[in-house]
């Protein structure tokens, strides 16, 4: 299965982006740590250049730890990079001092050239239902940035005050035109960074249940019932989905398999492994 996703809005927000890029000083860049490399936009390297940037690896409360320390320790060689879940507020606390950390070198030089101080301006970028609303809802303490638990409603972009010191600047969630992995593809279908409407759910889950026997065999124990694999028709067995005829309905048994994976229901998993 092959999935490929850039509509017409995508290509709209990239424009936007460069065009915004100029109006901020840093760039907090929001990754999944279930997938801490196939949420980093590659296309994001480019357009960002040397803008001084902060990773953020959030929903790490759905990954599995010991996967998102190597990962830490991977990533943060290129700069900072910590994890955060933009759900409970854990770990949020630290992006406001690191981001003027980040940026105290530049604002010194800017002082002493006589340069009056503003807010530091930062851009919150990142793939689509990666969390951004919510991290930014978790910085101001109250739901100001609209949020949603399907990719794309963050429609446009918007200013937000954090603090007198620090200004965030919303944006919609970029994907790239073409995945040169098409396993990364089907990593961000599974976790919901592709909209459901334009993948294959039924063939989407039988990928991820193989993952799943694969790398955490006890995530699918509450659906096995007997030995070899786990189909469709077991999930749908385990979770009532009985239509007429005695069938299971299995495109209803893959969209609750998708929500309880996707929950953490199953428990914590990182699909990315070097």
């Amino acid at each position: 299965m092959s999935i490929q996703w850039f509509p017409g809005h995508m290509a709209k927000a990239k424009r936007l982006l460069l065009e915004q890029l100029r109006w901020v000083d840093a760039v907090i860049e929001l990754g999944d740590a279930r997938l801490p490399e196939s949420s980093l936009n590659p296309m994001l390297r480019e357009l960002l250049a040397d803008k001084p940037k902060l990773l953020v690896l959030n929903k790490s409360d759905l990954a599995d730890e010991a996967w998102t320390e190597r990962w830490l320790e991977r990533l943060g060689q290129e700069g900072p990079a910590f994890p955060v879940s933009a759900t409970s507020g854990s770990g949020v606390g630290r992006i406001v001092p690191r981001l003027e950390s980040l940026m105290r070198g530049k604002q010194e030089q800017l002082a002493a050239r006589g340069v009056r101080a503003r807010p530091i301006r930062a851009m919150v970028v990142g793939i689509p239902n990666i969390g951004k609303s919510s991290l930014i809802n978790q910085l101001t303490g109250g739901a100001r940035a609209k949020t949603g638990n399907k990719p794309g409603v963050t429609r446009g972009n918007q200013w937000i005050r954090i603090n007198p010191r620090v200004e965030l600047l919303d944006t919609p969630g970029l994907l790239w035109p073409k995945f040169d992995d098409p396993e990364a593809g089907r990593k961000l279908a599974a976790v919901g960074s592709i909209k459901d409407e334009v993948v294959d759910s039924e063939e989407l889950a039988l990928w991820l249940i193989k993952w799943l026997e694969e790398h955490y065999p006890s995530a699918l124990e509450r659906y096995r019932r007997g030995p070899g694999e786990i189909t469709l028709e077991d999930i749908g067995r385990a979770r009532g989905c009985l239509v007429q005829g005695g069938r299971f309905d299995t495109l209803k048994a893959a969209q609750i398999f998708f929500k309880e994976f996707r929950a953490g229901t199953l428990g914590k998993v990182t699909m990315d492994r070097f």
